[in-house]
């Protein structure tokens, strides 16, 4: 198998760092693509290539792919891994930070998507990687804007597939479930600082409580969620669409059988 060069944004933690080191591991020219290159020096000593790179900040994504094609000539993969959650009431989240989240889960992987599509296209060959999320399929509560970005990440994915099959270019989305990894925290963190003081702040705290079990009791590593990626990014023939972790078919499943009155029920029964 020929080495691919593989563009990983989100790579200083979680399931991108676990990701590019997999794909290291198997022999493949790595960048790893993050705004804080100082946790990203692991990667550099397994090899990995560093880009300083915020996705909400267009100039150092362009000056990231520019920089890629200039030394390589191509990009063969890119991963759009970067997205954060920041959970909290519709009332209560600001539309400062709404637009934060849209701009970091969506924007910013719509636009990596736009710099490195040409090449690929141009070529006829290459593969874009989006992870979604679960939370792509279904809602619950306080995770108003969360959950919008990762279902406008699954129609994304959708559509961009159909339109650029005829290149030569694969499109693939991944759909974590609870994932061990600083996510959990920061989400909870949010939801709770959000609904302090509010008519929301029961609800927040229970919750976060569930939260705390589920992701410190059932969650799976990322270097499950790593080797579909990997995968995705490798086989001759990779699926549309890959699902790992808990929760990641199971709540999909539900909320596709559930009549609407029986899903809220089931979700109230959790978190209300």
């Amino acid at each position: 198998m020929t080495p691919k060069v593989i563009l990983i944004t989100g790579a200083s933690s979680g399931i991108g760092e676990a990701a590019a080191r997999l794909l290291l591991e198997k022999g493949n020219t790595v960048y790893a693509a993050a705004r804080r290159l100082e946790r990203m020096k692991g990667l550099e000593e397994a090899g990995a290539r560093l880009v300083r790179m915020d996705v909400t900040d267009d100039n150092s994504m362009k000056e990231g792919v520019e920089r890629i094609l200039g030394e390589t000539g191509r990009i063969d993969v890119l991963v759009n891994n970067a997205g954060y959650g920041y959970f909290g009431a519709l009332e209560n989240v600001s539309m400062e930070e709404a637009r934060r989240q849209f701009e970091v889960n969506v924007f910013g992987l719509a636009r990596m998507t736009q710099l490195a599509l040409p090449s690929m296209r141009e070529r006829g060959d290459g593969r874009i990687i989006n992870v979604a999320s679960m939370a792509g399929h279904f809602c619950e509560p306080h995770g108003d804007w969360y959950h919008a970005t990762k279902y406008s990440v699954v129609a994304l994915t959708e559509c961009l597939r159909q339109e650029v099959r005829r290149f030569g270019v694969k499109v693939i989305k991944i759909e974590p479930g609870a994932i061990t990894s600083e996510w959990s925290d920061i989400a909870m963190k949010h939801l709770l600082e959000s609904s302090r003081g509010t008519a929301y702040m029961d609800g927040a705290s229970r919750q976060s409580r569930i939260f705390s079990l589920c992701y410190g009791r059932f969650s799976s590593s990322p270097e499950k969620v790593a080797r579909c990626i990997c995968h995705a990014a490798l086989s001759r023939r990779p699926r549309f669409t890959y699902r790992k972790g808990f929760g990641s078919s199971f709540m999909p499943f539900l909320k596709t059988v559930l009549p609407d009155r029986c899903f809220d029920a089931l979700v109230a029964r959790f978190f209300s």
